[in-house]
């Protein structure tokens, strides 16, 4: 099987979501509090607290990725 890399020379918008109170830009929330992501192919995603949240490349969608995840592939800037 082929093996890929990401490419080190992309950047990306995140910001990692810690509970509704104080979230990111992108975040919505339920009637009842859950949290959620709409994604480009407006999919409603829930967030669990520690998720990255990444703006779409539109500025108007979003994408959460599992904080062990988004350590493994990232880096600070």
């Amino acid at each position: 099987m082929p093996i890929f890399r990401k490419k080190s020379s992309a950047t990306i918008d995140a910001e990692q979501f810690l509970h509704a109170a104080t979230s990111p830009r992108g975040v919505r929330t339920e009637e009842d509090g859950r949290a959620y992501v709409m994604t480009i192919h407006e999919q409603k995603v829930y967030l669990a607290p520690g998720d990255w949240v990444v703006a779409e490349p539109d500025g108007v969608h979003y994408y959460p990725i599992k904080d062990h995840v988004f350590k493994a592939i990232y880096e600070a800037v």
